[in-house]
């Protein structure tokens, strides 16, 4: 390193001692390349000092003192009086200072860098990390709770599920027949739901024109079949955690409770978005599991049977293998269950 150019072979004289104890004696400072130079009056050097090293001990004050470093035990000490070699060591040791790696900014510049990557972390990991941990450790009684809290939000819009005696067995001897003895719960509502949606805890809503508008239980067995499968490829539960966010996720970890307002938010969301779309491999295999005909669902999503040709060309179970879904008495009980 190499002093500024307009104070090479700079002079003045200045007091020097060596030791704290010593006696000061009248020197010669000159500033030469990287180093300052002490001298006594027949130019004999006394001691170098490395510009770079050079400790100011009085700040601001004048005379100037310095010392050869900023080691407390440092022993030796040199006053100057003269302003332009004052200012010389000064500018030198500044400009020295600028050229040095600023470790703490290096520090700060790595800490904001951290940071960052923490946070971008905490948005795009985090979330379904903690959303995964809640769904694998949240008890069946939890779900069942959640649906249930849910199912009263939803009533509020739709009016109070629908039962009666007869229509309730009938709808229950449908939905084992469809899904099996240890069956979701299907509950039938008058309004709010489109056609058919599900919630946490096993339970599928159906709206009441699925059981009223047709002649035959196997458009509304379709329903309940393709919710459950809906909810086999994508858990209610994640919806509405997803929904609900990070903090009401934690809550329902660690305390089991979810608020109100988020399940009234959730609620809206789910009445008013397109529930997912099955592919007609995922469906049909589905029917075919159930032993259930998929015509009628095909033509009760499209009349014109453009869009759901798979499902019908596919049929897992002809027309002439088909059998009653429940006796007639019993449907017939089911199209009743909203007006008894």
């Amino acid at each position: 390193m190499t002093a500024l150019s307009e104070y090479a072979r700079l002079e003045a004289t200045g007091l020097w001692r060596a030791t704290p104890d010593a006696q000061r004696v009248e020197v010669i400072v000159s500033v030469g390349d990287a180093t300052l130079t002490i001298s006594d009056r027949a130019e004999r050097a006394l001691s170098h000092w490395s510009l770079a090293a050079i400790h100011r001990l009085n700040v601001g004050k004048r005379p100037a003192l310095f010392a050869p470093s900023g080691d407390p035990d440092e022993a030796e000490e040199l006053e100057i009086d003269d302003d332009q070699m004052i200012d010389a060591i000064e500018k030198v040791r500044k400009t020295i200072l600028k050229r040095r790696p600023h470790r703490g900014r290096l520090r700060a510049a790595i800490t904001v860098v951290l940071a960052a990557a923490l946070g971008l972390a905490a948005i795009t990991w985090l979330p379904g990390a903690l959303t995964r941990q809640t769904l694998a450790l949240l008890p069946d009684v939890t779900r069942d709770e959640v649906g249930n809290r849910l199912l009263t939000r939803i009533e509020r819009v739709s009016g109070s599920r629908c039962s009666s005696g007869l229509g309730t067995v009938a709808l229950d001897r449908l939905t084992a027949r469809v899904l099996g003895p240890e069956a979701a719960r299907v509950v039938i509502v008058s309004d709010a739901v489109t056609q058919s949606a599900h919630l946490p805890g096993d339970i599928i809503l159906l709206n009441r024109s699925l059981v009223e508008a047709y002649d035959e239980p196997d458009v509304a067995a379709g329903h309940i079949l393709a919710e459950a499968l809906r909810a086999l490829v994508r858990d209610p539960m994640r919806d509405l955690l997803e929904d609900a966010g990070m903090i009401a996720t934690v809550r329902l970890l660690t305390s089991g409770t979810i608020a109100p307002e988020v399940l009234d938010a959730h609620a809206e969301h789910l009445l008013t978005t397109p529930p997912i779309t099955l592919s007609p491999e995922v469906l049909l295999a589905g029917f075919d599991a159930a032993r259930l005909r998929a015509t009628p669902y095909a033509f009760a999503l499209d009349p014109s049977g453009e869009s759901v040709l798979p499902l019908i060309e596919a049929d897992p179970v002809p027309m002439s293998e088909a059998a009653p879904l429940i006796p007639d008495s019993a449907w017939v009980s089911l199209q009743g269950i909203c007006r008894d």
